[in-house]
């Protein structure tokens, strides 16, 4: 299936996505800070620059949007329709290095929290789980 849009319109659609600060990334800031955690962004002595790093609990905090990380079983990490052996390719190492910078984070001793996007639906759940960072679970 063919790109509906032109290639300079697709190419301008992507550089908008941010790999940082992003409203999901916000949202579960927000939460944070309304819990009562103090937190540092994106430290780049950290493998992966975590979005969040609550030092005084040795956790990062990553927040992955469905599509781009590959929530698996939901509804937002679908595979466009178009270049799909491209997408899967990314996808793909997407995955990879998600895996390869938790596994770098445990190796130094870090706690590794993973939210999605699509948890951010279910505040109440999702504080509920943040909350649990404070008794090292």
């Amino acid at each position: 299936m063919a790109d509906r849009i032109t290639k300079e319109r697709r190419s301008w659609n992507m550089a908008q996505i941010r790999d940082r600060d992003t409203k999901p990334e916000i949202a579960v800031r927000s939460m944070l800070h309304r819990l009562g955690f103090r937190f540092r962004l994106h430290r780049s002595d950290l493998p992966g620059n975590p979005d969040i790093v609550l030092a005084k609990y040795k956790t990062v905090v990553l927040v992955h949007g469905c599509f781009w990380h590959r929530h698996r079983n939901c509804k937002y990490a679908y595979t466009p329709k178009s270049r799909t052996e491209f997408w899967e390719v990314k996808f793909a190492r997407n995955v990879e290095r998600d895996l390869e910078v938790r596994r770098e984070l445990c190796k130094l001793g870090w706690q590794v929290v993973v939210v999605w996007q699509c948890q951010l639906a279910k505040p109440d759940m999702l504080a509920e789980r943040l909350l649990k960072i404070r008794e090292g679970v």
